[in-house]
């Protein structure tokens, strides 16, 4: 199961079978009885009319107009950005049962819910404070935000004092001060506050708690930007300052824009591009661009023209690089030297940003433009170091096409055939996993009579146990019929149709699988599973004798051997069985 970490198998099975995927989808999206399903507009694409489906029964969800599907805890995934361990504890914590997690090395951090509750206080104190302080509402207004964005963001000020969060807090001795970060233990005991003479921005995550915050000098002063260190709630390489606030609208216009600073992303909000989140002082992570990705079609990382700019979003590029999907856009935007996204939006407007947005340059332009950048293609040495430094930066894509198109732009760029070039890196063609071809005596099911089948088994997939066991399949529908009965064969326990969509999110076969649920959304509940899974059983066994026999009364009797007329007759006899079989 994809991303499961330590989390037991078992235990995932146990909680979709635990948990109702119509209460789950409520806490986001209002749904409506439809028959058997219920259903509403689809969260994750614009549309009119309702498309989106919900089964009570089979605990999944399926949309007939964007295809997105999966399992409550693929919804959650999808709706919140969370991550599977992140998503499952939500989910578990929702329930009241505990995730357990198998032995392992690495030690685990459970965080005290106390400390959640000190963030917010310290978050109410600096919002109280700003209002108090005429010279940081003078910044923001100099900065052109209005006090309805400043509380969306929940911004505040951390006055210029040692120990403010003496006002805020029952004991400022507390140790769980220190360990949020708020609070900096020095020698013989002494504590003074981390952030003052601040404006404080919380981090918030996508379960709208705030983990921690980052402070702006509001006069010359250094650092620029102060922000938390890492705590057991906050680790810089998973959150995004603004993606709490932000889901929505990057939902809707299924595009992020990645920024530098807070300001940034609040000046953006300001002026009506409310779809910004911020890295929070570090590079932009694997993680980062995978939480994004599963939000939206589009992700454009907008840094500063300048030196430390232009370092930011290579090594933006280098971490997107194994995160890339075909059909998503990754693209760069660079801005003159002299501006941020802030002065950018405030100087020349929403509609100029937002057509900069447009024109951002693709990552496949980017990356072939830094490259070439370095190297003199009109010499033999140049071009060869085109193959080399292209390599390693190429190797680490996964998507297949995203992959496919790079090496035949770099192959033309260095005057290579794109076999040479994928001969040199030593890149196998990439072939469908294939079965072992069935044996001539057992002929394949045809294919629409494995659709039906696989249907079937979506909704009831303890029915794999009847398959006979010389039962062979081809195809796509034929390879998840097996992979089923492998996975089946393995989990001992019963399962179900949410843990059996769970197990194949993600792999090959989630294709065949996803085709199946939508069909099983348009079937009744009086729909008798068990009867169509023996009828169509039968048919196929019928089809399959029948056409063995065929073709061996074409060579004639007397073109027979011995043991293909014994052979025939065996097949008489099995045709006669079934025939005679009730129902």
């Amino acid at each position: 199961m994809k991303g499961a970490g330590l989390i037991p198998k078992s235990f995932i099975q146990d909680l979709l079978n635990r948990l109702d995927i119509v209460d789950v989808v409520e806490r986001y999206v209002p749904l409506k009885k439809a028959g058997a399903n219920f259903v509403a507009c689809c969260p994750f694409h614009n549309e009119k009319s309702p498309s989106f489906t919900v089964s009570q029964s089979k605990q999944f969800y399926h949309c007939f107009g964007c295809g997105a599907h999966g399992t409550a805890i693929g919804f959650v995934m999808e709706h919140t950005g969370m991550g599977f361990v992140e998503a499952v504890e939500d989910l578990a914590k929702g329930i009241g049962v505990t995730v357990p997690q198998e032995a392992s090395n690495v030690p685990q951090h459970k965080v005290a819910p106390d400390l959640y509750d000190l963030m917010q206080s310290a978050t109410r104190y600096y919002r109280e404070q700003l209002k108090i302080t005429p010279r940081a509402i003078d910044y923001l207004k100099r900065r052109g935000l209005s006090g309805e964005v400043a509380a969306r963001f929940g911004i505040g000020y951390a006055p210029d004092d040692w120990q403010n969060l003496k006002a805020a807090v029952p004991n400022y001795q507390d140790a769980a001060l220190v360990e949020t970060g708020m609070v900096i233990a020095g020698e013989e005991g002494k504590r003074y506050d981390r952030f003052r003479d601040r404006i404080m921005f919380p981090i918030v995550n996508v379960r709208g708690n705030v983990i921690g915050f980052g402070g702006r000098v509001l006069d010359k002063g250094e650092p620029k930007y102060l922000n938390s260190p890492e705590t057991p709630l906050f680790e810089k390489g998973h959150e995004l300052y603004g993606l709490f606030q932000a889901q929505k609208a990057i939902r809707a216009h299924q595009r992020v824009i990645v920024v530098e600073g807070y300001m940034d992303v609040v000046a953006l909000a300001q002026n009506g591009v409310e779809y910004a989140v911020a890295t929070l002082g570090t590079a932009t992570t694997p993680f980062h661009v995978q939480k994004l990705l599963r939000l939206c079609d589009q992700v454009v990382f907008c840094f500063d023209g300048d030196r430390a700019g232009q370092k930011a979003a290579w090594r933006a590029l280098e971490n997107a690089l194994p995160q890339l999907q075909d059909g998503k856009r990754l693209g760069f935007l660079f801005l003159p030297e002299e501006h941020d996204p802030d002065t950018y939006i405030r100087e020349f407007g929403t509609e100029a940003f937002e057509h900069e947005l447009d024109n951002s340059l693709p990552l496949s332009g980017y990356l072939l433009r830094e490259l070439t950048s370095q190297v003199d293609l009109k010499t033999q040495e140049g071009r060869s170091a085109l193959m080399q430094k292209a390599q390693p930066l190429l190797t680490a894509i996964t998507a297949p096409t995203t992959a496919l198109l790079l090496r035949k732009e770099v192959a033309a760029l260095a005057g290579v055939t794109q076999a040479e070039l994928e001969a040199l890196w030593s890149i196998k063609p990439v072939a469908a996993p294939q079965r072992p071809a069935p044996p001539k005596s057992k002929r394949a099911a045809p294919a629409g009579g494995l659709r039906l089948m696989l249907r079937c088994l979506v909704m009831k997939p303890e029915l794999v146990r009847e398959l006979p066991k010389d039962f062979q399949a081809e195809g796509g529908e034929g390879a998840a019929i097996h992979a089923l009965a492998d996975w089946l064969n393995e989990s001992a326990d019963e399962t179900s149709t949410a843990a059996l969509i769970q197990h194949f999110q993600g792999s090959l076969h989630e294709a065949a699988f996803t085709v199946a649920q939508g069909e099983v959304m348009h079937l009744g509940e009086d729909f008798d599973i068990q009867a169509e899974f023996t009828g169509l059983l039968r048919k196929m066994q019928r089809e399959s004798i029948e056409s063995e026999m065929s073709a061996l009364l074409a060579k004639g009797l007397g073109g027979m051997s011995q043991v293909e007329r014994d052979r025939h007759e065996q097949l008489k006899q099995a045709l006669q069985q079934l025939k005679a079989q009730p129902g």
